[in-house]
């Protein structure tokens, strides 16, 4: 085995890794900030939004609303979003998306910021209620163009008033009024749940693959440091070499004998070694910021 060869694994098992991160899809992303982002009081996320800065930060708190509605068991309700998939081909396409929601916020002691409802989409982790048939089966709301005899599933995401919410965004003052709102480029999360189990929804219950990836990710970086500190090794160590003869060569022969007639030389590659440094670095750098990408940043 050689250093190229663990290199050229550890790169393998990288690539593994950021490859089932990313099968997760939106929820890879959604579960990287549910992960890392900072907590903070809902009283501090209003003096932010006083002070007008931009930060992306996390508030727990009760959700209330003066307007919320009912469902069928009678609960009162701030957010009801319904899905209906339809088959198409070997796929699933969305043929409609209805969401109702009411204006609500979330409070902590005395201290409350809105929510902007509208804005959830990916960013709403709830444990969601499934059915499956075909569109016969919705009666009158069977969507428009669909085939009675269709495949088709219904996903329905609830959020009620008397639960406690986690959510994630950027505190901004609009209209007098302090609101969560998406932004710097990171979604609007709000989720009902328990940070692990908020997880296991957005795995789909998957956990092994998350696992499995992270131990690949893992592998990678310790094969390409093996790799790199192998080279640095070979670099700056010479290779053995036979002894030379007790006798001395004819006319004397001046000079070190680690170079050809000339004075003493430099032992091994050096400007293989100082690459090496640089390369090490380089690798650091890289390594640290795919660690940082895949757990979602450093706690700010």
């Amino acid at each position: 085995m050689t250093p190229l060869l663990l290199l050229a694994l550890g790169a393998v098992a990288l690539v593994g890794a950021v490859a089932i991160l990313r099968s997760f899809g939106p929820g890879y992303r959604v579960g990287r900030l549910l992960a890392s982002t900072r907590r903070i009081s809902v009283e501090a996320a209003r003096a932010i939004a006083d002070a007008g800065e931009r930060r992306y930060v996390r508030v727990d708190g009760r959700i209330d609303s003066a307007e919320d509605f009912e469902d069928a068991d009678h609960r009162p309700l701030v957010l009801r979003r319904t899905r209906v998939f339809a088959r198409r081909g070997r796929g699933w396409e969305t043929v409609e998306d209805g969401r109702e929601v009411v204006p609500f916020e979330i409070h902590e002691g005395l201290a409350a910021v809105e929510v902007d409802g509208a804005a959830l989409d990916d960013g709403l982790v709830v444990v969601p209620r499934l059915s499956a048939g075909v569109a016969a089966n919705l009666g009158d709301r069977s969507p428009a163009g669909v085939a009675p005899e269709t495949p088709v599933r219904v996903r329905i995401e609830q959020v009620s008033s008397v639960e406690h919410a986690v959510v994630l965004g950027v505190p901004l003052r609009v209209d007098g009024r302090v609101r969560m709102i998406s932004g710097l480029g990171r979604p609007l999360v709000l989720t009902t749940l328990e940070v692990p189990e908020a997880m296991r929804v957005l795995t789909g219950g998957a956990v092994w693959r998350s696992r499995a990836a992270f131990a690949l990710l893992a592998a990678g970086v310790v094969l390409i440091a093996a790799g790199i500190a192998w080279a640095v090794v070979a670099a700056l160590v010479p290779p053995a070499v036979a002894a030379a003869s007790p006798s001395a060569p004819p006319g004397g022969g001046g000079g070190d004998p680690r170079s050809v007639g000339e004075g003493p030389g430099l032992v091994g590659d050096p400007l293989f070694a100082i690459g090496a440094v640089v390369l090490i670095a380089v690798a650091a750098i890289v390594l640290t910021t795919l660690y940082v990408r895949a757990t979602g940043g450093p706690r700010r």
